[in-house]
């Protein structure tokens, strides 16, 4: 229980955080913030992206925060900047709830590691 109240306090700071700083103080999701992580991954924070370059940054964001967990492994960066990454383990069938909590630890964990939080 403790864990839990944990990452909901580190989860919200996060969220809190990047809302002031990306979105006026709106609420960002939590696909909001995979794209965003997605955007720093890349490097190219000041380009504008087409919708189907959305979907590709919220892909490489998915794998970066699930590589600590075993699930995918940096492979190389294209000549356009672009990360690759190898699966090494297929995801585990979870609920959405739970795919939420998953989500939400590796990006603490991600943000944690980043210094952006405590």
């Amino acid at each position: 229980m403790i864990r839990d109240e944990e990452l909901k306090m580190r989860w919200e700071t996060v969220q809190a955080k990047l809302s002031n700083q990306f979105a006026d103080g709106e609420t960002l999701d939590l696909d909001a913030i995979i794209y965003l992580i997605g955007v720093q991954e890349l490097g190219q924070i000041h380009r504008k992206f087409k919708k189907d370059h959305k979907v590709d940054l919220m892909h490489i964001a998915i794998c970066r925060l699930l590589e600590p967990y075993g699930y995918y492994e940096f492979d190389y960066i294209d000549d356009d900047g672009w990360p690759h990454y190898n699966t090494i383990e297929n995801l585990p069938v979870l609920k959405p709830g739970e795919q939420s909590v998953m989500m939400k630890e590796a990006i603490v964990q991600y943000f944690v590691e980043k210094g952006y939080i405590k």
